[in-house]
């Protein structure tokens, strides 16, 4: 693909502000600022990519990663407002996350740690993860204002927090692990995921790709599990004072 092809994609751009000015949808601004930024972040982290290919160290890698999670907890903390200490939380289970999932892959020869194997593998966890730890944290939020009632009564009978706010819990978990599923019930039939069309677009053969949207696919929904898991059950306390008594949202 050469320059002006890839400029002249911009037109379906075009159409999409021609749509939103048509039907008064007020996202022209947003999509022009949007398509900028994509511009400008992605050929900025291809440089930067290019050095911590060529340097090959696993210290810079690791930093890398680092970074790439602490970036992604600010988003996953938007939809978790209010939640007392949830970048911290968000930080923890994305991290934690990405380091067992890696930690495995690495461990089976899967894939190798090198930056230009883990560093693709590390973004799509991340951003799966944090996709995930937004809708659990929305879910968690609505479900102790929504079922308010429910949890004092449970309180009220001498059950614990967590036995009080465990379905709470759950719920939050199941619909932040529920994308995912989905995902893996539909791959190949409905979609052609992005690091299976990518490898095909570059030249490998099906099969090898299939092999590895299959590794995608696994290690998104361990990754997605580990992280939900640990946010939901680490935001839920929040909820409660230091005395086991549900705090006043209005406070």
């Amino acid at each position: 693909m050469d320059n002006l092809s890839l400029a002249l994609t911009f037109s379906l751009v075009l159409v999409a502000i021609a749509i939103s000015r048509q039907e008064r949808l007020g996202l022209e601004k947003e999509l022009l600022i949007g398509s900028f930024r994509a511009v400008v972040q992605l050929t900025t982290i291809g440089f930067v990519l290019t050095y911590v290919f060529d340097a090959a160290s696993p210290w810079l890698t690791t930093l890398l990663l680092v970074l790439m999670v602490y970036n992604a907890t600010a988003v996953a903390a938007k939809r978790g407002q209010g939640i007392a200490g949830v970048r911290m939380i968000s930080y923890v289970a994305m991290a934690a996350g990405l380091a067992v999932t890696l930690s495995v892959l690495v461990a089976f020869g899967t894939v190798q740690y090198q930056p230009s194997q883990v560093i693709p593998i590390s973004g799509m966890i991340v951003g799966n993860a944090m996709v995930a730890l937004g809708i659990a944290f929305g879910r968690l939020k609505d479900g102790f204002r929504q079922r308010r009632d429910e949890v004092e009564a449970k309180l009220c009978l001498g059950a614990p927090p967590l036995e009080a706010a465990r379905s709470l819990v759950q719920d939050s978990v199941r619909a932040a692990m529920l994308p995912t599923v989905d995902s893996m019930k539909t791959v190949g039939i409905v979609q052609l995921p992005g690091m299976m069309t990518g490898l095909i677009l570059a030249g490998a053969s099906p099969l090898l790709a299939i092999k590895y949207q299959i590794m995608v696919s696994f290690m998104l929904a361990g990754a997605v599990a580990i992280a939900a898991f640990i946010a939901c059950f680490a935001a839920y306390r929040r909820f409660f004072t230091a005395f086991d008594q549900l705090l006043d949202p209005h406070e």
